[in-house]
């Protein structure tokens, strides 16, 4: 019975000395696989690591050779403008109504009063004409004191002529001692004298005579007409008061697309299939009013002019609210008969 129990207890003691070392097998075998685990783990993180960084330059490469896409902050930079640049356009389309409405003080005026004339009169005159000049200055238009006297009771009277094509010549020279003497030029600098350059003179004329002179009325005359002075400023005195006035003998007529015909027109296209003149003032007497001769001189950078003078003026009014007023008193003919003008 003592051997019995004695070999039990040897072996179970051997079975308790033998499970550390089973034990221990199994930890070393556990770690070996945990080491391994984490060293694929770790490097798959590598590999996805340096796959982000090639994938992240790639990308960045490709951004910087696509157009920039605007932000939007930029896009409401380029709002801010658009808008800024629209208020500015509305601002100097005001600017342009107050100054043509006279609410702008303008520079001193040669006659150096503040009393507004009555009218500025610019007789078309050129290089070759002196003897018509003289013949004026004897008839209808006064000289000398008469001449400052009326420039008192509210009219000016002026030749109006450019310059030379070569500038400070002989032509000029004579125009400018003959200045001296009379007093009776409007010299206007920018304008050459010239056949072909006449349709922009009607810009150079009213311009300049608006700057020099504050009138009511701005009347251009040709050098072949004569004037009833008196009858011109009893028409002029009962239309005082009036804006956006256009006066004269309003006439249209055929365009001539033909070249080499006199008149030819190079603009005849514009004008539709019936090839007819719009509504316009006769050239050899027009009249605007403070106004409308304010208009032309703001636009005369953009204003068209035609072949002739009195269709590029009457063009100039088409677009504004003008009153035309047709009278037939300054419809020129060879009689005097109730009329202001007479060919000379």
């Amino acid at each position: 019975m003592n051997r019995e129990s004695l070999a039990s207890a040897m072996a179970q003691e051997r079975r308790w000395k033998s499970k550390p070392s089973q034990t221990s097998k199994t930890s070393i075998v556990m770690a070996f696989f945990s080491c391994v685990a984490w060293l694929y783990v770790a490097g798959r993180l590598w590999q996805d690591a340096e796959n982000r960084t090639l994938l992240s330059n790639l990308l960045n490469k490709n951004l910087s050779q696509r157009p920039k896409s605007l932000t939007v902050e930029d896009k409401l930079t380029v709002l801010g403008c658009k808008d800024l640049s629209r208020r500015i356009v509305e601002a100097e389309m005001e600017l342009t109504f107050a100054k043509s409405r006279g609410y702008l003080k303008n520079k001193r005026r040669e006659n150096g009063s503040n009393k507004r004339l009555l009218a500025v009169i610019g007789v078309y005159t050129g290089f070759g004409s002196r003897l018509k000049r003289n013949v004026f200055r004897g008839s209808w238009m006064p000289k000398g004191d008469a001449l400052k006297k009326l420039e008192e009771g509210g009219v000016v009277i002026r030749f109006v002529i450019g310059r030379s094509a070569n500038r400070g010549d002989s032509l000029d020279r004579s125009i400018d001692e003959e200045n001296r003497v009379t007093k009776d030029f409007l010299i206007l600098d920018g304008h050459e004298e010239a056949t072909e350059e006449l349709p922009k003179k009607a810009k150079f004329f009213f311009s300049a005579a608006l700057r020099n002179w504050d009138a009511e009325f701005y009347v251009k005359v040709d050098d072949d007409i004569n004037i009833d002075l008196h009858g011109l400023t009893e028409i002029l005195e009962s239309r005082s008061g009036g804006n956006d006035t256009y006066m004269g003998c309003m006439k249209s007529g055929d365009v001539i697309n033909e070249i080499g015909k006199q008149w030819y027109e190079p603009d005849w296209w514009k004008f539709g299939d019936e090839k007819s003149y719009f509504r316009h003032a006769a050239g050899s007497l027009l009249i605007l009013s403070r106004n409308l001769a304010q208009y032309v001189d703001i636009n005369s950078a953009s204003l068209h002019t035609y072949a002739h003078e009195d269709i590029s003026v009457g063009s100039w009014m088409m677009g504004l609210q003008a009153t035309y007023i047709d009278d037939n008193r300054f419809c020129c003919s060879s009689s005097r008969q109730d009329k202001v003008c007479s060919l000379a």
